[in-house]
């Protein structure tokens, strides 16, 4: 048949192929969506798996053997419900371990954030050999913690470690560090703070050497002296380092076990048991699975509660720009 004729005695000229093709229903678009959402868990499947076996379900179990009377050998788990928290909550002695975790976590956060902050300010300025040195600084981190606590119950002994030559120098004796119950604590933080203050130095360097140059230049023509240009303008660009460090450092000083199990094992008596090892202890030593599973979920829920807290009011001071 003749094609069709416009008013003008021209043909009327084809429709797009867009036009021509009907457009995809419905059907076609939800077979897209289900094939995309198949490759997503196909891709996120290993690693939730393994988070989920190694991460979420010890969690879970740990929160039932606390619940229980177990000696981990017995077939059966008796149930005692909170009995065991109720235990530990109405001890003096878990009331000790409770206190002597926050001198522990006060003394080395505070400590090695002080000290790293001075180390970097050290090695941010142009100085010979600052390039070994910040290696030496950091070096004590990647140690081996059972390195390092036998390396320090050598330097802490009486009789013939390093610290009887350094006091015998100003005449006196050395303490008996690891084994006087009002020195073993100090002990363990000094090594813990030698351990992880090269962490904070290197992150607080790296920190230093990203703030704006032309803050200084201009605080420097306005007269600012070095400590106000510190305290008004360092220190609140450093806050998300600050910020970053106070968040890891406090759960790693409640995670220390290494160098208390090499170098006082918790002693003399109870004067170095953090809630780390009283976990251990009760759990591998005492073979008592109820107040270990108890402790470890107070801990578990003191780390989530500090973070939390940590997360939700100091980040309102952290000055990103």
């Amino acid at each position: 048949m003749p094609a069709a004729l416009t008013k003008a005695g021209t043909e009327d000229p084809a429709p797009p192929a867009a036009a021509r093709e009907p457009a995809p229903g419905a059907g076609g678009n939800r077979r897209r969506l289900r094939r995309e959402y198949l490759l997503f868990l196909a891709l996120i499947a290993p690693n939730f798996l393994f988070i989920a076996v190694f991460s979420y379900w010890p969690v879970i179990y740990n929160a039932y053997l606390s619940l229980t009377d177990w000696n981990m050998i017995a077939p059966i788990k008796n149930f005692v419900g909170f009995d065991n928290y109720v235990d530990m909550f109405t001890s003096l002695g878990f009331g000790d371990v409770m206190l002597t975790t926050v001198y522990f976590t006060v003394g080395v956060v505070g400590g090695s954030m002080a000290l790293g902050l001075a180390i970097a300010l050290l090695l941010n300025q142009k100085l010979r050999g600052r390039d070994f040195v910040r290696t030496m600084t950091f070096a004590p981190h990647v140690l081996s913690g059972a390195a390092v606590g036998l390396a320090w119950t050598f330097i802490f002994d009486p009789n013939y470690g390093l610290s009887r030559a350094f006091f015998s120098a100003f005449g006196a004796s050395s303490p008996s560090w690891l084994t006087d119950s009002d020195w073993a604590l100090p002990a363990v933080m000094i090594v813990y703070l030698w351990k992880t203050t090269g962490f904070a130095a290197i992150v607080y360097l790296a920190g230093l050497q990203n703030l704006p140059k032309e803050v200084y230049e201009s605080a420097s023509l306005d007269g600012a002296g070095a400590w106000t240009t510190f305290r008004r303008f360092t220190l609140p660009l450093l806050s998300p380092v600050t910020f970053f460090l106070v968040v890891t450092s406090t759960i790693s000083s409640f995670q220390a076990f290494d160098v208390i199990a090499l170098m006082t094992n918790g002693g003399p008596g109870s004067a170095t048991t953090i809630l780390s090892w009283f976990v251990y202890d009760s759990g591998f030593r005492s073979f008592q699975a109820g107040p270990a599973g108890a402790s470890a979920i107070i801990m578990f829920v003191i780390l989530l509660a500090i973070t939390l807290v940590q997360t939700r009011y100091l980040e309102r001071k952290v000055h990103y720009k």
